[in-house]
């Protein structure tokens, strides 16, 4: 069992304080990922549970047993870095094997458990080449390959395929969901790329000034953000916001529509939709179309309504053009609400 409890962690350098008291609990075997722009304290955190960072206050434990007061080496991880720290002058064989002889394995064990990890990793006939002679995307593979051959109960990614191309990113995200959930292993992985986060993640967590915003499954933190932060940085395009009037129990003025939402709040709140729960109609929102996006098998179509810019992912079929009047209606279940003054979900 390699289930993850993280208890009242923060971290501070002098004045600065890069985490606020994180609790998170990951479970044996879930795949997580920690998801948020540069600076929110993600790597940080990554780094505290490796061992390559001591928390200021809290502890961490692996498996049932604390682990925040020894060294890496002892805590049962294995890490992969931005960088593929592939050493040149070594063979691929020689390279996933490098941990496992510091390890003193046996001979017979490291060559087992090299070619089962390379045969996981789709680079079996590359054992007797140098890194050299490897393209990005195989030395990347090189690199998940060497830290799963220690068969650690931990396995900790740091953007490990940020310096991939797009085309590779997308290959190796689908192996790599699929190999860690072969080799039964738990996993953490930073990224600030959402989409990455969504694809790859059983649970995101989604992190914001060195404070977990929230963490809950892709399809939970995309269709009900706990806060708008978390509405704005999940999604391609983001949501909109409209600001919202309260116009009696229940009802609610939006760009001069009255809107059905939350019956407790007194007002004003924010109006949410995703740009994907939005179709022409004959009443909804008014809007003037700005820009036109044509992407294949839909529009995107970036309009003001009532000053505000607001985007809608629309039919490829439908004649707009910018300068035109549209009439957008929001999906009624799709509508979320947000308190502007705390900026948290208003059921």
């Amino acid at each position: 069992m390699a289930e993850i409890q993280i208890k009242n962690v923060a971290k501070t350098f002098g004045s600065y304080t890069a985490l606020h008291d994180i609790n998170l609990t990951i479970a044996d075997q879930e795949f997580m990922v920690l998801l948020g722009a540069s600076g929110c304290g993600k790597t940080t955190l990554l780094r505290i549970v490796a061992g390559l960072e001591t928390a200021t206050t809290g502890e961490v434990w692996i498996g049932g047993r604390r682990v925040d007061h020894l060294a890496p080496k002892d805590r049962g991880i294995a890490m992969v870095f931005q960088n593929y720290a592939v050493f040149p002058h070594l063979t691929v064989f020689e390279n996933i094997g490098f941990g496992l002889r510091m390890a003193k394995k046996p001979n017979d064990e490291v060559k087992r458990r090299v070619e089962r990890v390379a045969t996981l990793m789709h680079i079996e006939q590359l054992l007797k080449r140098y890194s050299g002679e490897l393209s990005g995307g195989q030395r990347q593979r090189v690199a998940v390959a060497r830290a799963l051959a220690m068969e650690p109960d931990v396995i900790l990614m740091d953007e490990p395929l940020s310096n991939l191309d797009a085309l590779l990113r997308l290959e190796m995200r689908a192996e790599l969901k699929g190999v860690l959930a072969d080799s039964k292993t738990t996993a953490i992985y930073v990224t600030h790329d959402q989409v990455e986060a969504m694809s790859l993640a059983d649970r995101i967590s989604v992190m914001h000034q060195g404070k977990i915003i929230q963490a809950a499954t892709p399809i939970e933190v995309y269709r009900n953000p706990a806060a708008e932060f978390v509405a704005s940085f999940i999604g391609n395009p983001p949501m909109n916001f409209l600001r919202a009037e309260p116009a009696g129990e229940g009802k609610w003025k939006v760009a001069g529509q009255i809107i059905d939402g939350p019956r407790t709040s007194k007002g004003p709140l924010q109006f949410a939709i995703r740009p994907e729960d939005i179709r022409p109609a004959e009443t909804g929102l008014t809007a003037t179309a700005k820009v036109v996006e044509p992407l294949g098998a839909h529009l995107l179509v970036t309009s003001e309504v009532d000053g505000t810019m607001f985007r809608a992912v629309l039919d490829s079929d439908l004649q707009v053009k910018p300068g035109d009047k549209l009439t957008l209606a929001p999906q009624p279940d799709r509508v979320r609400w947000f308190d502007p003054q705390t900026t948290k979900a208003v059921a």
